[in-house]
């Protein structure tokens, strides 16, 4: 499988400054751009949608999407829909969506595999046109039907860390999105995934979804990546933190700091270890011998997450010229 690049955005600027960074994205040649959905957030598919009328080339889709705050039907009905709009340039990034969100909105976050795999289920049933009956654990439809198909095979693609979701995704899923940066992560999921897949794993889309910030001047990339790492810290498992040989104690300060709005002393809590754990940052060179590595693992597409670099634009063109060319 060719190896693909692609960027994600954060609705948490105006659409107007998303559909800028994408459009330029597609000029820099860059494969997809993933839209995080959370409610909190502009829209994620009023984003795409203004993404997909500015571009002509480059796939998109939310990255990603769950199953508890829109039902699946109407998730199938938006990617379609993007899918028209866009030309037949749609993906679609689901998983089981993040708990303390789904508190914050009184949603109970329930069979979190059992929701992801009959909503997959579901909406590949109902892109394809039929009228679908299904009664399942999660998810209970009575003749649902869309009165139009999208224009191609919509791949799908599972965002997943925990080994459960990782071999769900590996049976289920075109794709696996895996939210991490360190090798060490990689080589466990990619194992994982290599294993549930069997004969099928070279034909998945491996794609690793990174806290990435580059910058020529290796502090300011670091200071970029500090914030996002402290919150990433803050909702790590205990497993994450002792796989990195992070303590959990260390990890309670970050945590308790930012859940009463105290980022000052969260932030200036964040260790070196932690940024290594859980982002890629540094110049380019140093970003690039990190990619390097993800690739050898087995990753097939290199996402470039949030904080991207000090200046998105100007991180987007270091990529392009510096980075990517390095691969191909």
């Amino acid at each position: 499988m060719p190896l693909k690049f692609g960027l994600e955005l954060v609705p948490s600027t105006t659409v107007s400054e998303l559909v800028d960074l994408a459009a330029l994205a597609e000029e820099l040649g860059l494969d997809t751009v993933w839209i995080t959905d959370h409610y909190n957030n502009r829209n994620v598919y009023i984003a795409l949608t203004s993404i997909a009328l500015r571009t002509n080339r480059i796939f998109l889709g939310p990255g990603v999407t769950n199953p508890y705050v829109i039902n699946p039907a109407w998730t199938a009905s938006a990617i379609a829909s993007l899918d028209e709009v866009s030309g037949g340039r749609a993906l679609l990034g689901i998983g089981a969506g993040d708990r303390a969100t789904l508190e914050k909105l009184s949603i109970e976050w329930r069979t979190p595999l059992k929701a992801v795999e009959e909503s997959v289920t579901v909406i590949r049933r109902l892109l394809k046109g039929e009228a679908v009956d299904f009664y399942g654990e999660f998810i209970k439809v009575r003749g649902a039907k869309l009165n139009y198909k999208p224009l191609h095979e919509i791949p799908i693609y599972i965002g997943a860390q925990a080994p459960r979701m990782l071999k769900l995704a590996a049976s289920i899923g075109d794709g696996v999105l895996i939210n991490a940066s360190s090798p060490k992560d990689y080589e466990q999921a990619v194992g994982i995934i290599r294993e549930a897949a069997g004969d099928i794993f070279n034909k998945l889309d491996i794609v690793a979804y990174t806290c990435f910030s580059i910058d020529k001047d290796r502090n300011e990339a670091r200071k970029a990546a500090l914030p996002i790492v402290a919150f990433i810290v803050a909702g790590a498992p205990g497993n994450a933190l002792e796989r990195h040989g992070i303590s959990i104690e260390k990890a309670q300060v970050v945590a308790s700091a930012i859940s009463r709005g105290d980022f000052k002393t969260a932030f200036s809590n964040v260790t070196e270890e932690m940024l290594q754990a859980f982002s890629i940052y540094g110049t380019p060179s140093e970003c690039a011998d990190s990619l390097s590595k993800l690739i050898k693992l087995g990753v097939t597409h290199i996402v470039f997450g949030s904080p991207i670099g000090r200046r998105k634009k100007e991180a987007l063109k270091t990529i392009a010229e510096e980075v990517i060319p390095l691969f191909k």
